[in-house]
């Protein structure tokens, strides 16, 4: 979709303005006619903020996803597995609630998908309820009656951190590596970067997998794709990172407030070790959940290796082939360290 930002004016920014404030965002009344202005910007900002979003002020992909699952809250409609899945926050806190409760509904999404459906039919089975995989009034009464305690890790990070050992027991030889150019996939720096990882991965034995040859697809279609495929471990590649005024190399990871991936955070730290040492600066792991870290069944890290604020560094000619190095051992270092 076109990305809308600050200066922007129509009935798209209005429509967006409308959910903002119906969220309980504040937007100034003079913007309200579809004008993309400050109030709206730092509304957008702290929208992306509270949803664990890249906080950029503008609204692509991600964010706007994100605002239209936000307005559905759990029991406004009824949900039950179809195509395409349905979406949204009661999604997301249908799946917390059943996780809560030892049932596994996945990755805490927001997608009704297989794994969700199976939950709910095992949930309903145990209560005594028709196994339908239909969630109405009946099987969320009583799903409210078992009163799930949501404070704690749910079931699928349970399980996620119980598997972590065994996935990273295995060789990098032959795992299926898929990469994606991230919101940048025309900048050459970062087309280079990606070739070089390529590369890289190959000689390490892995199977590396372009999923940005179709520059038009969306993050949910490369998730997808990288779904379909079975990869072992998914890599969005960003060479600068869209924070302003950040430094040093940020390695993202699926989390929000209320669950993430242990994986994940796995991966991106020993990614991030690699690229400290190359770049000689500090950098970060975060929480994400945009649709190529949340979307994907498999570990999956976005990579931006320079922060905005970052003076040129020593390595500049030979930048492409240092970080995408660098990846490549933090990737080596998750199968069997």
């Amino acid at each position: 979709m076109r990305i809308f930002r600050p200066g922007d004016r129509g009935p798209e920014v209005r429509d967006i303005q409308q959910r903002l404030v119906a969220l309980g965002s504040l937007v100034d009344a003079a913007e309200l006619d579809g004008s993309f202005g400050p109030s709206t910007e730092a509304a957008v900002r702290t929208f992306q903020a509270g949803r664990s979003l890249q906080v950029d002020g503008r609204v692509g992909d991600d964010t706007w996803a994100q605002l239209v699952e936000a307005g559905y809250r759990l029991g406004d409609r009824t949900l039950y597995l179809r195509a395409p899945l349905y979406r949204g926050d009661d999604v997301r806190a249908l799946q917390r609630k059943l996780n809560a409760l030892g049932f596994d509904a996945g990755k805490e999404d927001g997608s009704f998908g297989p794994r969700t459906d199976n939950a709910v039919r095992e949930f309903q089975l145990n209560v005594g309820e028709e196994p339908d995989g239909i969630v109405g009034n009946e099987t969320l009464t009583l799903l409210e009656r078992m009163r799930p305690t949501e404070t704690g890790p749910g079931r699928a990070v349970v399980r996620e951190a119980e598997s972590l050992r065994a996935m990273r027991a295995m060789s990098i030889e032959g795992q299926m590596v898929a990469i994606e150019a991230g919101d940048t996939p025309s900048d050459d720096l970062t087309r280079r970067v990606i070739d070089a990882l390529v590369t890289s991965l190959s000689h390490l034995g892995a199977k590396p997998v372009r999923l940005d040859e179709d520059e038009s697809l969306p993050s949910s279609a490369r998730a997808r794709m990288a779904n379909e495929m079975g990869a072992s471990l998914c890599l969005s590649v960003t060479m600068v990172s869209a924070e302003s005024g950040s430094t040093g190399p940020t390695c993202s990871f699926f989390g929000s407030a209320s669950t993430h991936s242990p994986a994940g955070m796995q991966l991106a730290q020993l990614i991030l070790d690699e690229l400290e040492r190359v770049t000689g600066r500090p950098g970060r792991i975060q929480r994400l959940t945009g649709a190529i870290l949340r979307e994907t069944r498999m570990p999956a890290v976005q990579v931006a290796p320079l922060g905005q604020g970052d003076a040129p560094l020593p390595i500049a000619d030979d930048l492409p082939s240092h970080v995408a190095a660098a990846i490549a051992t933090g990737v080596r270092r998750f199968f069997a360290d």
